[in-house]
């Protein structure tokens, strides 16, 4: 333990906590630590005094009060389901891993207020299903959605497949409860659409990633579910058509595209390769797919509209293929495919690079096609994966290496992307964080006003530095 705990042995801190938490909310023994202290993509692993699961805010803010009195560091973690190494400790052993799964509790919903109030160990699942029972929908959907908890969806502001039309974890919070980095409460579980009274508090924890205090429950928005969906899968052209559909498809459903989704063959190849059950819907095997879902309130106006839409994206020459799910299981068969391209991949032989970046909408043909030129240059064979949320402009840029390739071709691969998309205007984090993984690549080119800021900030709300301490900050 540092020197500021010296007075207190970590013996005697154990027993603090247990005192606090009861036996069930403190783990010590390696065994059973060691899940919780390795991030899902097993790129991070670190020590930790002790796990720590609370049960309730009360048992939050006397843990942080104690941390804060010892000098003991607090790493939070919610579902661990992460990938940017955010919501594991380092190696010194000088933290609390905390832990927010058993404060799981759906505190209300109010249908007629289209808002919710739940727990930061709520896993986002359950969320959707306590809103569907209560004839509400909330739109946040990823792909860990059974696991992923509410706190660190919030912490790392998640976005999703539904991000262009209903936006990001910080366009669905309405009001947050924050235990700060000297146990005391920030208390605003508002549900109020309005309320302008100076500065909107909840969004400085909004994408912090625990850096600035440990969300404990959320007031979230809901919205009426829509009675008609479609789900559509459309082969292009070319990349360079997809934006140019997107548009249309827009303009022909009232803005009703629910999501809208890049699938490039590579992707397909690896889904259909390595994950039992994936069929490639398409014959002809095109280069560019794109899938889409799009919702509205009747059946009959909905397949109107996209009668129309299909019309006139054939006439423009925006696809060349495509095919309407006629029932469930056929959209959850097209929405398989999406979903096994991350696992296809991950199975595939090689070194898996992984690039969230996003681009404007309309950049991302051009931004794909600079980006694949500029790797293949250098390494001929890789096999590129650029897929994802083209309705908003974010890519999952993926790069697959031969097995062998050294760490600093590795590297190599992820400062050519980043080069390339600072040349576009981009940003090299869309909706997964900066965490560790990637505090290096933000500080480079983090403005310095705005570093600056941001560092002032952090020293003001947690002056002694013991939350997530490692987060945003490049190891030295």
């Amino acid at each position: 333990m540092p020197a500021a705990a010296a007075a207190l042995s970590p013996s005697a801190f154990i027993d603090r906590l247990v005192a606090i938490t009861g036996p069930r909310g403190v783990m010590t023994a390696e065994g059973d630590m060691a899940p919780y202290l390795e991030d899902w993509r097993k790129l991070y692993r670190g020590h930790a005094l002790a796990v720590v699961r609370p049960a309730s805010t009360d048992e939050v803010a006397a843990i942080v009060r104690l941390c804060a009195g010892a000098g003991v560091s607090v790493v939070p973690q919610g579902g661990n389901t992460g990938l940017v190494g955010g919501a594991v400790p380092d190696g010194d052993g000088r933290s609390i891993l905390l832990q927010l799964g058993r404060m799981n509790r759906v505190r209300g919903i109010d249908p007629i207020d289209y808002s919710m109030v739940v727990e930061a160990g709520c896993v986002l699942e359950a969320v959707q299903g306590a809103a569907r029972d209560a004839g509400r929908k909330f739109p946040l959907s990823l792909g860990a959605e059974g696991t992923a908890q509410i706190g660190g969806l919030i912490a790392t502001n998640a976005g999703g497949i539904h991000v262009m039309r209903y936006g990001m974890m910080r366009d669905l919070v309405l009001g947050l409860e924050v235990v700060l980095p000297d146990g005391s409460v920030l208390s605003e579980l508002t549900t109020l659409r309005k309320n302008n009274v100076g500065y909107d508090l909840k969004q400085l924890f909004i994408g912090a990633e625990g850096t600035l205090g440990i969300v404990t429950a959320a007031s979230l928005k809901l919205f009426p579910p829509l009675r008609a969906t479609r789900t559509i899968f459309f082969a292009l052209p070319s990349l360079a058509d997809g934006p140019r559909l997107l548009s249309l498809c827009r303009e022909f459903t009232g803005d009703a595209v629910e999501s809208f989704e890049l699938i490039p063959r590579q992707g397909i190849d690896f889904a259909t390769a390595h994950v039992p059950g994936t069929v490639d819907p398409l014959e002809g095997r095109p280069e560019w797919t794109v899938l889409t879902e799009i919702s509205g309130r009747s059946d009959e106006r909905l397949q109107e509209d996209l009668d129309h839409l299909v019309e006139a994206a054939f006439q423009a020459g925006l696809v060349t293929d495509g095919t309407i799910a006629q029932s469930e299981a056929q959209s959850k068969a097209l929405w398989l495919l999406r979903e096994a391209i991350v696992e296809g991949q991950r199975l595939a032989p090689g070194i898996q690079i992984k690039h969230d970046v996003s681009v404007q909408v309309s950049d991302m043909p051009g931004f794909v096609h600079a980006a694949s030129e500029a790797v293949w240059r250098i390494h001929p064979d890789a096999l590129i994966n650029p897929f994802g949320h083209l309705g908003d402009g974010n890519i999952h840029f993926n790069v697959t290496l031969k097995a062998g390739s050294t760490a600093d071709a590795v590297k190599g691969v992820s400062e050519i992307v980043y080069r390339i998309i600072d040349d576009f205007g981009g940003s090299i984090s869309a909706e997964h964080g900066i965490g560790r993984l990637k505090a290096a690549a933000h500080a480079a080119r983090c403005p310095k006003p705005r570093a600056d800021l941001a560092a002032r900030l952090r020293k003001a709300v947690d002056p002694k530095g013991i939350m997530n301490p490692s987060v945003f900050r490049p190891a030295r």
